[in-house]
């Protein structure tokens, strides 16, 4: 697929997807612009925030923070699309020559997008964060180390590589990203695909500013799933291999129980053990049927065009409706 390469009309972009965050919002605003202010990005940046379809007053604010600050610029998505969707429309709507991903909780604290811009200043694609204390539940913790775990063979991440959702990225592996547009989007794992040239800074992980987080469980593991399956064939490899090491097994244990049965004619046949290998023979085949159908799901909503997203209307143009 070509890329198209876009003309970068600001030096500084920062994208954040925003849901249930309408109390955050201005206080975001505001730190953003005094982290920015009399620096070199200073009238030459803007804030895309993405209403993800939050059911409180999120689009308001940002509406009303957009008529306040003409670097703010808001797109409202139609439905829920989920966080990484939400955040390629942002980058779709993005005009920097650098692009920073943030969360919209505060989380992620706004001074340090000097040192992220900075990263890519020197030469890097693309710069992550990594928390030098994370303030997240102790089951959020866990996943994100199995996460961690499961994306280094899955999308060959380099294993001292955390993938943050606070990062920034050049323009040029933006627009190779923004190739993508299937409805199963996991950023990291397209950026990952696109370039080898990636740094890291330590940062500190700042305290929710107010609320509650978004993601629970069920969407957690949607998004494991997401990355699992939609950014690689890995999990297939393993079925299959699984399958030659289940067969090779099995034709021991046979060449165990002839041999045995030849040699002890008295023995009876064990009833616990042909239960036990057939729940265990039944149990992997429903595994690997359940990642054969989530491929195939995955290829049958593909073909049938659903969207990536779709934009309700935006504060910087007159409203249209984009569906991509």
């Amino acid at each position: 697929m070509n890329v198209q390469k876009r003309v970068p009309f600001v030096s500084l972009s920062i994208v954040v997807p925003v849901y249930r965050s309408a109390d955050v919002l201005p206080e975001l605003v505001r730190q953003v612009r005094d982290v920015l202010a009399g620096t070199k990005y200073d009238g030459e940046y803007e804030l895309v925030l993405v209403n993800d379809s939050s059911p409180d007053a999120s689009w308001s604010v940002i509406e009303e923070c957009a008529k306040e600050c003409h670097w703010v610029r808001g797109l409202s998505l139609r439905k829920n699309f989920g966080q990484h969707n939400a955040t390629m429309a942002g980058l779709r709507y993005s005009r920097g020559r650098i692009v920073i991903v943030m969360d919209d909780d505060l989380q992620h604290p706004p001074s340090a997008i000097l040192a992220l811009a900075e990263k890519i200043e020197a030469g890097y694609d693309v710069c992550y964060t990594h928390y030098k204390e994370r303030k997240h539940a102790a089951w959020k913790k866990w996943g994100s180390r199995l996460n961690d775990i499961v994306a280094a063979w899955v999308l060959k991440k380099p294993r001292d590589l955390y993938l943050s959702s606070f990062k920034a990225m050049s323009r040029g592996v933006v627009d190779a990203i923004l190739a993508y547009d299937g409805p199963y989007t996991y950023v990291d794992g397209l950026i990952l695909g696109a370039t080898n040239s990636i740094a890291a800074i330590d940062i500190t992980h700042q305290e929710r500013f107010t609320g509650r987080g978004n993601y629970n469980l069920r969407r957690s593991v949607g998004l494991w799933l997401k990355m699992a399956t939609g950014s690689s064939v890995y999990p297939l490899r393993i079925a299959t291999v699984t399958g030659f090491c289940m067969a090779a097994l099995s034709l021991i244990f046979l060449m165990l129980i002839v041999v045995q049965r030849l040699t002890h004619p008295e023995m009876q046949p064990g009833w616990a053990s042909i239960i036990a290998t057939i729940l265990l023979i039944g149990g992997l085949q429903m595994v690997f049927l359940g990642i054969l159908g989530e491929y195939i799901g995955r290829i049958y909503i593909r073909l049938n065009n659903s969207p990536q997203y779709v934009v309700r209307e935006t504060t910087f143009s007159p409203p249209t409706e984009t569906a991509v």
